[in-house]
């Protein structure tokens, strides 16, 4: 008996940790319950804000469905929108200006590098880790990880994206990622199927100029702007293993690689896409594939939804989608655009304003986003993609949901993040039309990595003396 009481005694103790620990989790549970029911919408209720909105289709149903928040919450909202092309400058104005007058404003994720190392831009994390303040059902687990730490940035110049260090600078509200748009019925005509690489949509398009003379093989964006690196371009540039800065400050443009893709992307577009390639925008894109005037586009996969919509444009029901090709072998790697919601730093409403946020990127207003009449149509949040209407919607356009579960585990932003992104990834867009005017890939990539060095020294040097 004597030798039992040990192993007793032991049993007891474990029985006991056992109880404790079973007694924490349920008190952790009730607290975290208790929160929860504790969480009070109407807390702010008779506060103003004023938010700021680019005009686009992933706010339609936050503007339609707006006066419920206000029901919902008693917070008043008044609101602004304005076009892309003039969205951007008077965001950036109102920042400058350090003016309060909107609590939260509408931006993409590489406008953080910009505005958050300026202290422009609020650091939500305080917000989001207090129960108090962050009602459990906003649930940021249901967020896309890779889209969510997309947002967030430790503010260091070549530092990596979602860093344990980082600030969440914005909330994800609708994201774009870049796929192969095509022309189905083209594709069946001639028993296409769609290029698994760059050498390969190159192939096709030289084929497609001689089966279809009347049509723009491929077109994709090509004006001096960043906007024409982020999509197609870096997207195939990541599949053959090329980076940015490698390392950050070090510009990786002019690698081997690098050289390799660009001289071929610039090649196809000259021979093979559309005369005005030098001027075209995210607008000639769309319009050449609405009016039937090309049978591919290597760009943002929402171009081809609001084409593909029934009335919407000569083309409707006609086009498909694959991911976007990039190295033999290689893993797909598409880029992506996210739009975000954010608190301005010089506000005077914030709690408010984080209410506002909450809502705008929830799981209810999402859903209302990608049923019915609404086009939200890459959500952030995996229930959504989930949700068995928004499944039967998007049956109605070839391989789209086929296409993003495909390519979602490895699309993510793969621009290194730095402040002077516009103007260096502008610079980088104009070696492009240098290399399609006839100057050797190898040449301008080497001349222009030559001014980005000079141009990032001088541009750390300048904010290390700050």
């Amino acid at each position: 008996m004597g030798r039992k009481w040990p192993i007793l005694f032991f049993i007891a103790v474990i029985i006991i940790c056992l109880g404790l620990s079973t007694s924490l989790m349920v008190a952790e549970s009730v607290a975290a319950e208790s929160v929860a029911a504790e969480f009070d919408w109407k807390k702010h209720q008779g506060t103003h804000i004023k938010i700021l909105l680019n005009k686009h289709p992933y706010t339609d149903a936050l503007i339609y469905h707006l006066n419920e928040f206000v029901m919902k919450t008693g917070i008043q909202v008044s609101f602004d929108t304005v076009l892309e092309d003039k969205y951007f400058d008077k965001v950036t104005a109102t920042l400058l200006k350090k003016s309060p007058e909107y609590s939260v404003f509408m931006t993409g994720a590489y406008q953080i590098w910009q505005y958050a190392p300026q202290g422009h831009m609020e650091d939500l994390n305080p917000y989001i880790k207090d129960l108090r303040k962050t009602s459990i059902d906003w649930d940021v687990g249901d967020f896309f990880e890779n889209i969510f730490s997309s947002l967030a940035w430790n503010l260091k110049p070549g530092f990596p994206l979602g860093t344990a260090d980082a600030g969440q600078w914005a909330v994800p509200l609708g994201f774009e990622t870049n796929t192969l748009i095509y022309r189905k019925d083209i594709f069946a005509k001639h028993d296409f199927v769609p290029p698994k690489d760059l050498p390969e949509l190159v192939a096709l398009c030289a084929r497609l100029e001689k089966l279809e003379p009347t049509m723009i093989p491929i077109v994709t964006r090509g004006s001096r702007s960043w906007a024409t690196i982020h999509p197609g371009f870096l997207s195939s540039f990541t599949g053959y293993g090329a980076k940015d800065y490698d390392p950050f400050p070090e510009p990786g443009m002019n690698s081997p690689k690098a050289v390799e893709m660009t001289q071929m992307w610039v090649d196809m577009l000259r021979d093979y896409g559309p005369k005005q390639w030098t001027s075209y925008l995210w607008y000639d894109v769309s319009k050449a594939l609405g009016r039937g005037q090309a049978v591919m586009a290597y760009d943002a996969d929402i171009i081809g939804y609001f084409q593909n919509q029934i009335g919407s444009s000569s083309v409707a029901g006609k086009l498909a989608w694959a991911p976007g090709p990039g190295a033999p072998g290689a893993e797909y790697t598409p880029n992506m655009w996210i739009w975000s919601m954010a608190m301005n730093a010089h506000s005077k409403t914030k709690d408010a304003a984080w209410y506002f946020l909450q809502w705008a990127t929830s799981k209810e207003l999402q859903l209302k986003g990608v049923r019915g009449r609404f086009s939200l149509v890459d959500p952030v949040r995996k229930s959504i993609w989930a949700d068995p209407q928004f499944q039967i919607k998007l049956s109605a356009f070839a391989d789209y949901s086929k296409t993003f579960h495909q390519i979602i585990p490895n699309c993510k932003i793969y621009f290194t993040p730095q402040p002077l992104f516009f103007e260096t990834t502008t610079q980088w867009a104009g070696a492009l039309q240098e290399i399609y005017h006839g100057k050797d890939a190898k040449v301008a990539l080497d001349e222009l990595v030559s001014k980005l060095k000079q141009r990032l020294k001088k541009g750390l040097d300048n904010d290390n003396k700050k």
